[in-house]
C-alpha cells in the first residue's frame, strides 16, 4: 500500500470521502429522476431561484407545481432546511461496506455481504438490482445466481455505489480496491454493472496519491478491461474534455452516443461522473455542482463525486455550506447505525485503512 502522508493527512482525507458523498448525495436527491430532470429542466429550476452558478444545496423550490416533480424527501434536502443527512441507499452501502470489513475482514466472501445485507438491511430499503439479489437470497439461491436469475438491472448502478469503503481503506492502491468491489459487485451485477463498481473504489484509492484528478482517472481505468463500454466512455469523455470542448457540449455528446441505455444504467452515469470529476478540476463545490447538474441519476453520481473531491482535497478544505448542516449526523436504514456520527464513521475506516488487514 503507498503511504499517504502522515496520519493526520490520512485521517481527514477519509473524513472528506464521507462527508463529500453524504453532501454530494444530499445536493442530488431532490431531482433523482433523470427521465423527468433532465439536464436543462435542472438547469431551469436553478435558474429561476438565481442559484447559478449552484455553489449551495438546492433552493427550495419557487411553487408547488416544482415542489410536486421533487423528490417527497426535499423538504430534508434544501438549503436552510438541512439538520443531518437524510436517509438513503448511496450512504446505507457505504456504511454497510464498513461494517462489512469490520465484521469478516478483507477476506470476506461474497456470500458474507448477501448474508448481511439479509441481516441488517431492510428489503423495501433496496432497490433494482440489490432487491431482485435480495430476493433471491431469501429464496435461497447463492452468487453468482442472485445477480443472474430474474434481474433485469445488471448493469444499473447499483453496485458502483457501494463501492467506497473499498477506496476508503486501500489508500494508494487502486488494484486491491477494485478486487475487494468486485467481490462484493457479483452479488448483484454483472459484465458494465461490476466494472463500475471496480472504477469507482479504484478512482477513490487512487485520488489519495494522484496528483490530480487526471491520472486517478487513467489509474482506475487500468483495473477494468479496456474495451468495455464503461472504459470506453469513460475516454471518451476524457478526450472531449481534452479538446476544451464547454462541459454542456461534452455531455450532450455523449448522452447520443449513450442513448438508450436508460438513466440508471451504469455506463451513462459513468460519464456524467467523469465530466464533473474533469471539469470540476478538484474544486469541491464546482465537482459536485457540475455532477449533479448533469442529471441522469443525481443523487448516486453526486454522493460518488462528492467522495473523490472530497478525498482529494481532504475535510478541512470542503467549503463549510456543504458540511455545517450536516451537523455530524447520518440517518440510516442500517440495522445498528441511525444517528450514527459522520466522525465517528470516518475514525472507523481510518482504523481499517491503516491495518489494511
Amino acid at each position: 500500500m503507498t503511504p499517504v502522508g502522515t496520519e493526520p493527512e490520512l485521517d481527514d482525507r477519509i473524513l472528506g470521502g464521507w462527508l463529500g458523498r453524504i453532501a454530494g448525495n444530499m445536493l442530488g436527491k431532490p431531482v433523482e429522476q433523470g427521465d423527468l430532470w433532465t439536464r436543462d429542466r435542472i438547469d431551469r429550476y436553478l435558474r429561476r431561484a438565481a442559484a447559478l452558478p449552484l455553489t449551495d444545496y438546492l433552493p427550495e423550490p419557487a411553487d408547488e407545481g416544482l415542489a410536486g416533480a421533487l423528490r417527497p424527501e426535499w423538504r430534508q434536502c434544501v438549503r436552510g432546511r438541512i439538520h443531518g443527512s437524510c436517509r438513503d441507499d448511496d450512504v446505507d452501502y457505504a456504511i454497510l461496506g464498513l461494517h462489512l470489513l469490520e465484521t469478516h475482514g478483507f477476506g470476506f466472501s461474497t456470500e458474507q455481504v448477501g448474508d448481511l445485507w439479509l441481516l441488517r438491511l431492510p428489503y423495501l430499503q433496496t432497490f433494482t438490482a440489490e432487491r431482485a439479489a435480495y430476493r433471491n437470497l431469501a429464496n435461497g439461491l447463492k452468487p453468482p445466481l442472485t445477480a443472474t436469475y430474474d434481474n433485469p438491472h445488471q448493469e444499473w448502478i447499483g453496485a458502483l455505489i457501494r463501492a467506497d469503503a473499498y477506496g476508503w481503506t486501500s489508500p494508494g492502491d487502486p488494484h486491491r480496491a477494485a478486487a475487494l468491489a468486485r467481490r462484493d459487485a457479483v452479488l448483484s451485477h454483472t459484465g458494465n454493472g461490476v466494472y463500475g463498481a471496480m472504477f469507482a473504489a479504484a478512482l477513490i484509492a487512487s485520488a489519495f496519491t494522484a496528483p490530480g484528478i487526471r491520472d486517478a482517472l487513467e489509474q482506475a481505468l487500468a483495473v477494468v478491461p479496456a474495451s468495455c463500454r464503461l472504459a470506453r466512455t469513460v475516454r471518451r469523455v476524457a478526450s472531449l474534455h481534452a479538446t476544451r470542448l464547454p462541459w454542456e457540449e461534452t455531455l450532450a455528446t455523449v448522452a447520443e452516443e449513450t442513448a438508450g441505455l436508460g438513466w440508471i444504467h451504469t455506463v451513462p452515469n459513468a460519464a456524467v461522473l467523469t465530466a464533473g470529476l474533469l471539469y470540476g478540476d478538484g474544486d469541491f463545490t464546482r465537482t459536485i455542482a457540475l455532477t449533479v447538474r448533469g442529471g441522469l441519476d443525481t443523487d448516486s453520481n453526486g454522493a460518488t463525486a462528492g467522495s473523490v473531491a472530497g478525498v482529494l482535497t481532504g475535510a478541512r478544505a470542503i467549503p463549510a455550506q456543504w458540511t455545517d448542516p450536516l451537523e455530524d449526523t447520518v440517518r440510516s436504514a442500517v440495522f445498528g447505525f441511525d444517528g450514527v456520527r459522520i466522525s465517528e464513521l470516518a475514525e472507523r475506516t481510518v482504523r481499517l485503512a491503516r491495518t489494511g488487514a
